[in-house]
């Protein structure tokens, strides 16, 4: 049952060079504020093949198989400069990850290279993915790079299905495709998945910003195009304001200064 749909394919070609309140286009902000969702792309403010460059060298998931991934905590300080936290493990309770492999337990990552948060495009994507979502100094901020390759077919999510991250600000970015067909994203008005909002298969550039904690999301299962050749698919996710308490637990623990959306 489809509820609602969102114009898409905004003509950057129209609008003016881009300050940081003009990162995003104007139906973003409008469609999260009604619809909890917006899709558009990011290739006009980014150099997408330099960031598809750090993509070799990300270390295995030491807690889900055929998966690669970094992650850092960021956040702005008064003068608005995007810095790294620190480490803080990455914690989702049982309410919020289906997995047995990864719900209701601490996973420790490597960092972003400090090569890939020091590039003017990658502070400026967060920044303006802080104004967005109206961020303020000293919030936790989680950016992750992340994905899957191999052969044959995968689950992306590893038993995850239909969920919420657990947070109120939520947006994923596809980095690259190779060689794939499937991973189409779903959105949905409920976890049980009766009411559909969006069934899209995202190009490379691409990204869907999402009110975790209005919307549920979903990924279909990633199959290898060419058998001669190994597939690949990764993504940025960078989300903030955690509504799930042991990610808040984490947080008060390792950032005692740190402005958290407390839960009770």
């Amino acid at each position: 049952m489809k509820l609602d749909t969102l114009k898409h394919g905004f003509d950057h070609t129209t609008m003016p060079a881009h300050p940081l309140a003009d990162y995003w286009p104007a139906d973003v902000i409008e469609s999260l504020a009604h619809r909890h969702w917006a899709r558009t792309e990011v290739r006009s403010r980014i150099d997408l093949a330099a960031w598809q460059g750090y993509l070799a060298d990300l270390p295995r998931d030491p807690y889900v198989n055929l998966r690669w991934k970094r992650m850092s905590w960021l956040t702005l300080n008064e003068e608005n400069d995007v810095e790294d936290m620190g480490e803080c493990p990455m914690a989702q309770g049982g309410a919020f990850n289906d997995a047995e492999s990864m719900a209701d337990r601490l996973r420790y990552y490597s960092p972003l290279t400090r090569e890939f948060m020091s590039r003017p495009d990658v502070k400026a994507f967060v920044r303006a993915w802080a104004r967005l979502w109206n961020i303020g100094p000293r919030e936790p901020i989680l950016m992750q790079i992340t994905g899957v390759r191999g052969e044959g077919c995968v689950d992306p999510l590893q038993g995850q299905g239909i969920h919420a991250d657990g947070c109120k600000a939520l947006s994923i970015m596809v980095l690259n495709r190779e060689n794939v067909t499937g991973a189409e994203n779903h959105l949905y008005h409920d976890k049980e998945g009766r009411y559909s909002l969006l069934d899209a298969t995202l190009d490379p550039g691409d990204i869907l910003h999402l009110r975790d904690d209005r919307v549920f999301h979903s990924v279909d299962g990633i199959r290898q195009c060419n058998i001669a050749a190994p597939f690949e698919r990764f993504i940025i996710i960078i989300n903030s304001r955690f509504v799930d308490e042991f990610q808040n637990r984490m947080l008060r623990r390792h950032f005692p200064e740190a402005v958290l959306n407390e839960t009770h």
